[in-house]
């Protein structure tokens, strides 16, 4: 086993550098990056002050800026303010070298360091995240166990067809026929955010009933097609268990029903359920649902990392793609060793 873990340790830092190698190289040939979206807004404003002072004729300082635009002398400070004036590999490496010290640098246009912004947007997308897991498996386990048991009924088949029709519907769809009925027409919900904008003068139990008014309308549209895969995955590992022949000597020699399918079968029919509790669970901390946070105007990490990509902000790009794919790299490692501890004849020997 401790043979096993250290494999996978070492195999995570090629895996990270080559994540990071890819994303680095499509960086530099992707246009419109920061340098040039500067010298666009600086030439903007000069534009706008030859526009404004136009009144004083040709001869104006303002004209003659707007008209010249922006001199490389310019261009190479903006260059050395934002690190480009090195070549890519000695940025790549010093770019490693701080994700080594767990250093995700400074965002450019934010003025903030990274890791103060992922804090930052951090809540949203854990309120979104941790309701839509113990939601969504607190939904899926108990109704696989039951269409399992009722397999072939009337209570199956309708089921079905509710799961795969919420399946079928992506959320942010949902979503917007929330908003439209229960926010706009019935008022039963607010239409955005996380709390209303006097929850800091509200008791406890104001700010409680508060939260969880504004948080039923985005969780709901998240929700109801993400339990779909779990509970037929449930369904069917019941099923399969159901039908081995330890469940026919156990039935045999007169066990209960009941017995029998709780303390025999429901252990290791959830053995693939429950492997893959720690992803699930690790991932409901940094899940961003971009069109959902969007949509209910929630400034999660979805958003973060959408608007770094717009506007081209590497140190938010490259920094959240490095701790993500880490927490990925070590959390999928955590899910393998479940098994182990789930089912004791499992050998990764």
């Amino acid at each position: 086993m401790a043979a096993y873990i250290l494999k996978r340790l070492l195999l995570m830092i090629p895996t990270l550098f080559g994540v990071l190698l890819l994303t680095f190289i499509v960086i530099q040939f992707v246009p419109g990056g920061p340098v040039e979206q500067m010298v666009a807004t600086l030439q903007g404003q000069n534009s706008g002050g030859e526009r404004a002072g136009g009144g004083g004729g040709l001869g104006g300082a303002g004209g003659y800026r707007g008209r010249q635009g922006i001199d490389e002398k310019q261009i190479a400070e903006i260059r050395k303010l934002y690190g480009f004036d090195k070549p890519p590999a000695e940025r790549f490496v010093s770019m490693l070298g701080q994700f080594a010290r767990f250093d995700l640098g400074q965002s450019f246009y934010q003025h903030k360091a990274v890791w103060q912004l992922v804090k930052e947007k951090m809540p949203v997308s854990i309120s979104l995240g941790l309701w839509t897991f113990f939601i969504s498996y607190g939904i899926a386990v108990p109704l696989g166990v039951a269409k399992a048991v009722r397999a072939g009924t009337r209570f199956d088949l309708a089921t079905t067809l509710v799961v795969l029709v919420g399946y079928a519907i992506p959320g942010f769809v949902l979503g917007v026929a929330l908003l439209v009925i229960f926010g706009g027409q019935l008022q039963w919900f607010p239409l955005r955010g996380l709390t209303s904008p006097d929850w800091a003068q509200m008791s406890l139990l104001g700010k409680v009933t508060d939260y969880l008014w504004h948080i039923v309308l985005p969780v709901t549209a998240m929700v109801f097609g993400s339990f779909a895969v779990t509970a037929m995955l449930t369904k069917n590992a019941f099923l399969e268990e159901i039908r081995k022949q330890y469940v026919l000597t156990a039935r045999a020699k007169g066990l209960d029903e009941r017995r029998v399918l709780w303390k025999h079968v429901f252990r290791n029919a959830l053995i693939p359920i429950i492997t893959g509790f720690p992803a699930a669970f690790i991932g409901a901390f940094f899940t961003g649902s971009l069109l959902i946070e969007t949509l209910f105007s929630l400034d999660g990490l979805g958003l973060l990392s959408y608007e770094s990509v717009i506007r081209r902000d590497y140190p938010v790009v490259l920094g959240t793609l490095y701790l993500f794919t880490l927490i990925g790299l070590v959390t999928k490692l955590v899910s393998d060793l479940s098994y182990v501890l789930v089912d004791p004849r499992v050998k990764f020997d």
